[in-house]
């Protein structure tokens, strides 16, 4: 529960979903493509406690695929033309819903660029996502990869990728290329300008980080020493690492479901970055972010709810775009509305890996009208498009400036924890 316009956060047990969803990554609703098809999708349910037990794809009315579980991802021959598909999750207690997609499969071989548009100016990271198909090699689709500036930057094998690149503000030519396993290839050029953008790096290893612990029920912030949870943080970290300073973040205590919130002023009152606006000139001008971290768990089992937020306040207005992986509460992203003051559920799937260094990446936006865009969320390489959109909240007048956090949360036996972050940036414009 957020009690604090410092901290996001709320018991797990509270981010459920209010009723069913699928939540189809790609294809997108209208999309021209090529076959085999991409399907990417996720699915929840709050109506049945047992959860989903299954999801399919559907094609003209045809179940052409079904897998077992809460996530879907297959290449689908589908003919040339036009077709009505449906993506449908089936639960454990005989309820179903689904989302419909209406799409256009090309009917000659290639490479289908779906995201970015030829001549598009985009962001960085930049979502790559296509398909490619033959039909001179009868085995198929080997590999796709994508060159920038006749530099070949990825690789994935298979006949489909969905990726993120970053790119320097700039103009480039770039090729998304197919190789099949007879030795022919396909491409598609892709001209492309990325806007430019002020980043912040190696945030992990800065000074004048802040922390608190969060109690339940109300999950007020509480200074240390906080009765029932422990936490500590050590900078510095040579290994695990993966630019050799990496930063060890611990929590424990005896209180179930207690959190810990680790936050650090970048822009405005108390910037740790050499930014403190003084004058409120630059904040009013920002709205597109970048919260670009690195993090290595040690123990997914016992690992509640890993966060990451961005805030921003001026003029009376809080925008907290906070963005939680619940790992053990069921492995999805959840999202922060900020005017219910509630987590809602975006049907998509978070599994980091044990043991190991995953990366994410989130991109947000706040629109003309100050209300908050939930853009996008890379884990480990594959792109979710979010384009959820939200109120703002409210904050003290005298509040101007923008935080970066991450936050730990305690699970049922309050279980110590720990987690390393590395190469964390945040990207303002």
């Amino acid at each position: 529960m957020k009690t604090s316009y410092y901290t996001v956060c709320i018991l797990l047990m509270l981010a459920t979903s209010a009723s069913a969803n699928v939540s189809v990554s790609t294809p997108s609703n209208g999309a021209q493509v090529g076959s085999p098809v991409q399907y990417a999708a996720t699915s929840t349910t709050s109506t049945c406690a047992k959860g989903v037990a299954s999801m399919g794809v559907y094609v003209d009315n045809e179940l052409v695929y079904v897998v077992n579980g809460a996530s879907l991802s297959a290449s689908l021959p589908v003919s040339a033309g036009k077709h009505n598909t449906v993506v449908e999750e089936w639960d454990y207690c005989g309820g179903a819903t689904f989302t419909s997609l209406a799409i256009t499969v090309n009917s000659q071989t290639g490479v289908w660029v779906a995201t970015p548009t030829n001549n598009g100016q985009v962001g960085s990271p930049t979502n790559y996502v296509a398909t490619a198909s033959t039909t001179t090699c009868s085995k198929g689709v080997a590999s796709m990869g994508i060159y920038v500036n006749n530099k070949l930057v990825y690789v994935v094998g298979g006949a489909s990728l969905n990726t993120s690149l970053n790119l320097s503000a700039g103009t480039y030519s770039t090729v998304v290329e197919e190789w099949d396993y007879c030795g022919g290839a396909a491409y598609t050029p892709v001209a492309i300008t990325v806007r430019g953008g002020n980043v912040l790096s190696n945030l992990q290893a800065s000074g004048g980080w802040k922390s608190w612990g969060e109690l339940p029920p109300n999950y007020d912030i509480c200074s240390a020493p906080c009765p029932g949870v422990t936490w500590s943080m050590t900078q510095g970290i040579k290994s695990p690492a993966v630019s050799g300073n990496s930063t060890q973040f611990n929590i424990g205590g005896t209180k179930p479901y207690s959190d810990v919130l680790w936050s650090i002023p970048v822009i405005g009152q108390g910037s740790t970055q050499g930014l403190p606006d003084s004058g409120h000139r630059l904040l009013p001008t920002l709205h597109s972010f970048t919260y670009d971290a690195y993090f290595y768990p040690t123990n997914l089992g016992v690992t509640q709810v890993l966060e990451f937020d961005i805030n921003m306040y001026f003029n009376g207005l809080g925008l907290i775009w906070g963005n939680q992986c619940r790992v053990v509460g069921g492995n999805e992203w959840d999202i922060w509305d900020n005017v219910n003051a509630k987590w809602v559920p975006t049907g998509v799937a978070c599994n980091p890996v044990n043991n190991s260094w995953n990366h994410v990446i989130i991109q947000a936006q706040r629109e003309s009208d100050n209300s908050l865009l939930f853009q996008s969320i890379t884990l480990n390489g594959v792109t979710s498009n979010i384009n959820q959109r939200y109120a703002p909240g409210s904050a003290p007048s005298g509040w101007w400036g923008i935080t970066v956090n991450y936050q730990m949360d305690g699970n049922y036996k309050q279980s110590a924890n720990t987690t390393f972050l590395d190469k964390f940036s945040f990207t303002y414009q």
